[in-house]
């Protein structure tokens, strides 16, 4: 709801109010002289009780009196009124959130309650730069290429809200730092913002080293090895009792993923029912994002999202980035192989640096052939092999041995995987 609508139904509740009140005096004429002008009988007298007066947090008083605000004088006189103009205040007023991973800035508009106000074309002035517009009215604006150093920020007017009267000063860092985002809740979009069909593209590589061997039933735990699956939205609804009855150790829950088109960050819409349920029938559970991010810095946005998603929940095993193509026209299926070792880095060690176990996921082709595996060998790696003896030669702690797992709670073809953690 914008600000005038917001202006324009409390001055109607008033006039709602006024209407009523005059309704009710008028009643009561009505009772005291029926008689048009005789003059009526006299009444017992009535015993006065007192009433204790009470107020709430903004001096208001509170009591059954429906007639109170006739005796107020405040009441209709906006200048008078300090708690009508302080709501009002508040609905307009705008603040800047802005921050700053690596040479660049991210500027968010947000309202009184903290949150990023979309709908308008905001400007801003960044002091030695020029003027910014936010073209796609989302309230979040984007900043690349700046020089290390301090900058100042500014809104700049616009009509129906109240801006900052005094810049903000921010630091933009020269190197990129490997920790949580603080804001980054602001960016994290549901799949009723975006269009889930063009930006949830993720394409399984695994698939092209499957082969008949592939065992499709969950296997048999050992001193050495426990048995679990992994799911996301493609699973819907999923009866966890039985899961777990069916045997099922752990399972790693598909926490969100960057839309292969426009990069945006988007929640897998069963992580919170999948991660509660789960829980609550006893599965040990571990999270995996599915990441698009290009650079170190949308590395770094990624973790912090999958960190802001799982804060007060209790995981067994890793936060995950799976790392796999989008169809061939995904915006991060190009990376060279040095791009793609320092996203799955960045992402791992803003996990670590929270105080939280990370991983990487992929395909066997793509520990081979398009990321630096040895690199990250201090994660947990997990590895997608359909198979029943998987060919990959590297040392690994989970594997997924297939795609078309059957199991009791779970309509269709789920993963299903062996961990070697020792969990």
């Amino acid at each position: 709801m914008d600000s005038k609508l917001k202006r324009t139904c409390i001055m109607a509740s008033i006039g709602v109010i006024a209407l009523v009140a005059l309704l009710v005096l008028y009643a009561n004429r009505e009772q005291q002289n029926p008689g048009g002008g005789q003059t009526p009988p006299p009444q017992p007298t009535a015993r006065v009780q007192t009433q204790e007066i009470t107020y709430d947090e903004y001096g208001q008083r509170i009591g059954n009196d429906l007639s109170a605000f006739l005796r107020d004088a405040t009441f209709f006189d906006p200048e008078e009124n300090t708690w009508l103009e302080q709501k009002m205040d508040e609905q307009n007023r705008l603040s800047l959130t802005v921050t700053s991973v690596e040479k660049d800035l991210r500027i968010q508009v947000v309202d009184f309650d903290g949150k990023p106000v979309s709908g308008q074309t905001f400007l801003v002035d960044l002091e030695g730069q020029g003027e910014y517009k936010d073209l796609d009215q989302d309230g979040i604006l984007y900043i690349g290429g700046l020089n290390a150093g301090e900058y100042y920020v500014s809104l700049q007017e616009i009509e129906g809200y109240k801006v900052p009267v005094n810049p903000t000063r921010v630091q933009v860092k020269d190197k990129v730092e490997y920790v949580f985002i603080d804001d980054i809740s602001l960016l994290i979009k549901t799949e009723e913002e975006i269009d889930a069909l063009e930006e949830d593209t993720g394409v399984a590589e695994a698939e092209e080293d499957s082969d008949k061997t592939e065992i499709k039933k969950l296997q048999t735990p050992t001193a050495n090895a426990t048995v679990g699956i992994d799911v996301s939205k493609w699973n819907r609804e999923i009866d966890w009792e039985k899961v777990k009855a069916a045997g099922v150790d752990f399972a790693i829950i598909r926490a969100g993923y960057r839309g292969s088109t426009t990069g945006s960050l988007v929640v897998d819409p069963y992580f919170e029912t999948n991660i509660k349920a789960a829980t609550r029938a006893g599965v040990k559970v571990g999270v995996y994002f599915f990441t698009q991010a290009v650079n170190e810095v949308e590395a770094v946005e990624e973790a912090s999202m999958a960190l802001e998603l799982v804060n007060e929940y209790s995981l067994d095993y890793p936060i995950f980035i799976d790392t796999e193509g989008a169809g061939g026209n995904g915006r991060a299926d190009g990376l060279d192989v040095e791009t793609r070792t320092l996203v799955c880095d960045a992402f791992c060690r803003t996990v670590v640096n929270a105080g939280r176990e990370a991983g990487v996921y992929s395909g066997r082709n793509w520990f081979y052939n398009k990321i630096q595996v040895s690199r990250l060998e201090n994660y947990c790696i997990w590895l997608a092999e359909w198979r029943s003896v998987p060919l990959y030669d590297g040392y690994y702690h989970m594997w997924q041995y297939t795609s078309k797992g059957k199991i009791d709670g779970i309509e269709g073809n789920v993963d299903m995987n062996i961990s070697y953690m020792g969990r």
